[in-house]
C-alpha cells in the first residue's frame, strides 16, 4: 500500500463522498478553525493526502456520525466525542457514558432554535 493515497482513493475505500471528506477537513467561518484536527496532510499547493492515521480518523469520525445510514450525532458532538477518545483509547460510541456532553449538545440544539424561533417573529 502507498503512503499517502489521495481524495478521491480515501473517499471510495470508506464510501464516502469527496466534498463531505473535504467539508469535514475543511475551516468553519465562525470560528475560523478546522472542524476536526488531523484528518490530512496538505502539500503547499492544498492538496489533501491522507496517510494510515488520517484515514483511521476518518473511519472514527463516519462511525460516530453514521450507524445504518442515519445520523447519529451532530459534528459538534463527534468532534467532543473523539477528543475524549485520544484521551482515553478505548471508548466507542457504544460505552461513551458521559451524559454532559450529550446533554450539552441538546442544549446546542435548543438554542439554535430558539435564536431562529426569534428571528422569524422579528421579520413578521
Amino acid at each position: 500500500m502507498k503512503k499517502y493515497l489521495n481524495i478521491r482513493e480515501v473517499s471510495q475505500m470508506l464510501d464516502l463522498e469527496e466534498y463531505t471528506i473535504r467539508y469535514w477537513d475543511s475551516h468553519n467561518p465562525k470560528t475560523n478553525k478546522l472542524r476536526f484536527e488531523g484528518l490530512s496532510t496538505k502539500s503547499k499547493k492544498g492538496t489533501r493526502y491522507f496517510n494510515i492515521e488520517n484515514i483511521n480518523r476518518l473511519k472514527q469520525l463516519k462511525e460516530l456520525l453514521y450507524d445504518n445510514g442515519k445520523q447519529n450525532y451532530t459534528l459538534n458532538l463527534a468532534n467532543k466525542l473523539m477528543i475524549i477518545n485520544k484521551k482515553k483509547p478505548g471508548l466507542d460510541k457504544n460505552s461513551i457514558k458521559n451524559e454532559s456532553l450529550i446533554q450539552s449538545d441538546k442544549y446546542e440544539k435548543i438554542d439554535q432554535i430558539l435564536n431562529k424561533m426569534r428571528f422569524l417573529l422579528k421579520e413578521s
